[in-house]
């Protein structure tokens, strides 16, 4: 599997913040700041869009991502994608993944290849 899957199924690797981080970009930080709290409907700030993947242990990651209900439950189980999860597809997941079908097209795969 490509990329650097979050516990949701995306792709963080194709994240705006997390590039932006990785390419220590404060101009763009700043810009998607601007964008999400546009798109959110509350106010963001550059430091909000600090990411380095939230799989990872001991990594700066969003600031959503401190309250996120996906991440916190994967995490208190044990489970490194909610595909792994006994589970799966749970009501707070099947919520997000009408958001982000790309998402859920990640944690299909995740879950054929845990089977095969």
């Amino acid at each position: 599997m490509e990329g650097l899957i979050g516990r949701c199924g995306l792709d963080c690797s194709k994240c705006e913040a997390y590039i932006a981080t990785k390419n220590d970009d404060e101009k763009a930080r700043a810009k998607i700041a601007e964008q999400w709290s546009k798109m959110y409907g509350r106010e963001c700030t550059a430091d909000d869009c600090v990411c380095e993947g939230c799989t990872i242990d001991g990594l700066l990651s969003t600031a959503h991502a401190n309250n996120c209900e996906i991440r916190l439950c994967a995490e208190s189980r044990g489970v490194p994608t909610c595909a792994h999860c006994d589970d799966y597809i749970c009501e707070a997941l099947e919520e997000f993944l009408k958001y982000a079908p790309e998402a859920k097209e990640s944690l299909e795969r995740i879950k054929r290849e845990i089977n095969s």
